[in-house]
């Protein structure tokens, strides 16, 4: 039977009574973060978790090979979002959540900004996707990366193509980060530009930028893990087809909960529609 663990009940009642502004068109502020670009995984098993992924409507848009085998992996949610996959390559690295990185309208504007706020990102380069990157580390030592998309590159080339015509959703929410320092987060949030507000539990992300993402960072405790969160327009149709699909997928009121593979926790919100 599948660990069920409901997020935040200030998170869920924020996410299904307000609803998504889908319809909004919001300009895209220049130096600033405009969404999340992807999430990064490391599997014990590309070919398991691409046939898991799969199974949710998600297909795969391109990927990396060193030394004649398969290194990265980029599963298409929408043009914007993807997930990226590594696989393990010894058992000594660690499975599950690895990075988020945040898509930026002008990351050599942007990187400027956060080191005059006291943070060290890397200077910008461009990655191997052609997309410019920079990185720097959050206060508890994970990765944090902002990219910016460019012409030419795998992403932007890819566009319009690869989408599921039976996606289980078509946007990624946000994500339930567990952090260990509530203070160092506030700060370390702040200085990127997020609105920080205090939970009953810890913190909740937003951006002006961005009114549907949702980003929530519980105080840790031991067994709390990461959730990545996809809103959904009826979560018992949801289960429904992913229980078609071969998922295990458990339903409790407004919240399908499924698991990956490797135990990563994917959660669909039933949510409302702006009026």
């Amino acid at each position: 039977m599948m660990k069920m663990r409901l997020i935040a009940a200030s998170a869920l009642a924020a996410l299904c009574a307000g609803g998504l502004n889908a319809g909004a068109q919001t300009p895209e502020p220049v130096g600033q973060i405009t969404g999340i670009a992807h999430v990064a995984y490391r599997v014990s098993n590309l070919d398991r978790e691409l046939a898991f992924l799969h199974k949710l409507g998600f297909e795969e848009s391109f990927a990396f090979t060193a030394n004649g085998k398969t290194s990265e992996v980029f599963v298409k949610i929408n043009d914007r979002q993807f997930f990226e996959l590594y696989p393990q390559a010894s058992p000594a690295q660690p499975l599950g959540w690895m990075h988020v990185c945040y898509e930026v309208g002008d990351l050599g504007a942007f990187v400027p900004v956060l080191t005059a706020r006291g943070l060290n990102p890397t200077p910008v380069k461009k990655a191997g996707a052609g997309n410019l990157i920079s990185v720097l580390n959050d206060p508890d030592g994970r990765v944090t990366e902002f990219t910016q998309y460019m012409p030419g590159s795998k992403h932007t080339l890819d566009r319009g193509q690869h989408l599921g015509a039976n996606r289980i959703s078509t946007e990624l929410l946000g994500f339930e980060l567990p952090v260990t320092d509530l203070k160092a987060a506030r700060r370390f949030y702040t200085a990127l530009g997020f609105d920080v507000d205090q939970t009953g539990n810890g913190l909740r992300l937003s951006l002006m930028s961005s009114p549907d993402l949702r980003i929530e960072l519980p105080q840790y405790r031991p067994g709390l893990k990461v959730q990545s969160l996809f809103p959904v327009a009826d979560a018992r149709a949801a289960a429904s087809q992913l229980q078609a699909a071969g998922v295990n997928a458990a339903l409790n009121d407004k919240l399908v909960f499924v698991q990956d593979p490797d135990g990563n926790s994917l959660v669909l919100l039933e949510t409302k529609p702006e009026q």
